[in-house]
């Protein structure tokens, strides 16, 4: 396939069905905003069916409807849409193919709706549920949950999943038709000629400073609570001569904050040149999350110049082996700050590590990820109806490589 040239998606129809979406942001939201251009890009249709959102700008491709925070999390919103609104307009657009990105509300009216068109229906795999059961007080609903996380993926056609480690993992729960569907990062946003020595001057780190970097939802999952213990003993250990950001926003921001040490730069969430500049003015990114499927962030960090001092998990090991960045135990915060301390006195090795990073970064290409995805696509929508009442088949087979 020319790696240059698209492939034509123009036969695809694609409802895309998901809790979470622009102007939200979070990883999940932010990858199907790209979907979404990948497939217009392609020639290709997208109707997205999603929550209600205050801050929302209309757009023709997308149907909101209203919807509430979810109790546990209020930056979350939950829909429950009654089937035959949905179904209405649905049938209309006439989609060729069904793909739910979230289990609850918006998703299982998507599962609903595939199954009374009988159009073909897949998902994906974006959030450890259970992992994040014990953090929002829903550890009862932590065992039960593989049970409905099974009985609604094993219901389509494939379970899409960001790293091998993660369809690895859930095909030991029992999921039929994993698939790989990765991720890529766009080296022009995110690149090291952000660097921003005023940026630098102005957050008080100087040209022999350490800046340590986290980029993301400031939320209890992330494993702040490690992270952020790490920080105030590098800051003890070494000084002035470190300097902790920590940017974006979510329920421990507060949290964060407090904890952080003095002088420390937490501006909240940005974007566009700010973000790019607060990425690549950094010297080395710290990523204590255990709960991750892929972290986007990552291969941000790395694309800006940055390696990771990252939680030794699965889809992490994936990203940062062999040489680009550090795996540590996720629970360990004095092993995460003697990494970091250990970098203060060794940039040698910091450089060694960037470069791999880098040479990373540049190989996660979008272009082959979303051609790679919509060329599975294609192929599924073209399914006989005797093709699509077997769809439990097939375990496990992954997709072509990018």
């Amino acid at each position: 396939m020319n790696a240059r040239t698209p492939i034509d998606a123009s036969s695809l129809r694609l409802a895309l069905f998901t809790d979470t979406y622009a102007p939200q942001v979070n990883g999940v939201a932010r990858t199907l905003e790209r979907l979404v251009s990948a497939v217009h890009e392609r020639g290709g249709a997208v109707r997205v069916f999603t929550v209600d959102d205050p801050d929302a700008q209309p757009l023709s491709y997308v149907r909101r409807y209203a919807s509430v925070p979810f109790w546990a999390y209020d930056q979350l919103r939950l829909s429950w849409p009654r089937l035959r609104d949905v179904l209405a307009d649905v049938k209309t657009y006439a989609p060729t193919l069904v793909h739910a990105s979230t289990e609850f509300g918006m998703g299982l009216a998507g599962r609903r709706v595939a199954r009374a068109l009988q159009v073909p229906f897949v998902s994906s795999y974006h959030t450890s549920f259970t992992s994040y059961a014990k953090y929002y007080r829903l550890g009862a609903l932590a065992r039960p949950g593989w049970s409905f996380l099974r009985w609604f993926h094993n219901d389509g056609l494939r379970t899409y999943c960001p790293t091998a480690s993660i369809a690895v993992e859930i095909a030991a729960q029992g999921f039929t038709n994993t698939r790989v569907w990765s991720r890529g990062v766009d080296t022009e946003r995110f690149s090291p000629r952000f660097r921003s020595q005023e940026l630098r001057r102005r957050i008080g780190a100087s040209d022999d400073t350490l800046v340590i970097a986290y980029v993301g939802r400031l939320a209890a999952e992330k494993g702040l609570d490690v992270g952020l213990d790490a920080i105030a003993r590098v800051a003890k250990a070494c000084g002035t001569r470190v300097k902790f950001v920590a940017v974006g926003d979510g329920p421990y921001a507060e949290e964060t904050r407090r904890r952080a040490p003095a002088g420390s730069w937490i501006p909240g969430a940005l974007a566009g040149d700010e973000l790019s500049a607060a990425y690549a003015s950094a010297d080395v990114f710290l990523f204590p999350s255990a709960t991750d499927t892929f972290g986007n962030v990552l291969v941000e960090a790395m694309a800006s110049g940055l390696p990771v001092v990252g939680a030794d998990v699965g889809p992490t090991r994936e990203l940062l082996l062999p040489d680009r960045g550090w795996l540590i135990n996720a629970t360990d915060a004095q092993a995460f700050a003697e990494q970091f301390i250990a970098l203060v006195e060794d940039r040698a090795q910091l450089m060694r590590a960037r470069e791999a990073a880098l040479t990373f970064a540049a190989s996660k290409d979008w272009h082959s990820v979303w051609d790679t995805l919509i060329a599975d696509y294609l192929a599924l929508h073209q399914l006989s109806p005797c093709a699509l009442a077997g769809r439990t088949s097939g375990v496990n087979e992954g997709l072509p490589s990018e």
